[in-house]
């Protein structure tokens, strides 16, 4: 037996998101969204989170583990989210991938720190990125 409320409709909000504006006179207007489905699912996390770290350093940032978590999460919310809360990100989904582009050397850093792309790690990511912006899916 389903608890009250949780049927369908939980499973339906996940395509939605909800934008509060705040107008001049303190009135609120709510809106719900459609997410659009876009092809980063083609893409595998590691190469997400390279571009991720290409975007913060591109704009002279630190990429710090929370900077990226926050990075990957608000370009890519269906591959970061958690499963039951789909609002808020799992950083663990971070973890084995960032030692992996360590161990392929396309990223130097640690969570503690900062992160940076080395040379292959930047081509790579340019090269992600240009397949990204010409599918328009940022």
């Amino acid at each position: 037996m389903q608890p009250r409320g949780l049927g369908l409709e939980a499973t339906k909000i996940v395509d939605f998101v909800l934008e509060i504006q705040v107008h001049n006179r303190g009135t609120l207007q709510l809106k719900m969204i459609k997410i659009k489905k876009n092809k980063s699912s083609n893409f595998s996390v590691n190469d997400l989170i390279l571009f991720c770290i290409h975007s913060i350093v591109s704009s002279s940032e630190q990429c710090s583990f929370e900077r990226l978590v926050k990075e990957c999460f608000t370009l890519f919310p269906e591959t970061l989210r958690f499963t039951r809360y789909p609002i808020w990100p799992d950083s663990r989904k971070l973890d084995r991938p960032l030692r992996a582009l360590r161990n392929e050397k396309l990223i130097l850093g640690d969570p503690k720190n900062y992160f940076i792309l080395t040379k292959a790690g930047e081509t790579r990511a340019a090269a992600i990125a240009k397949i990204l912006r010409q599918g328009k899916l940022l």
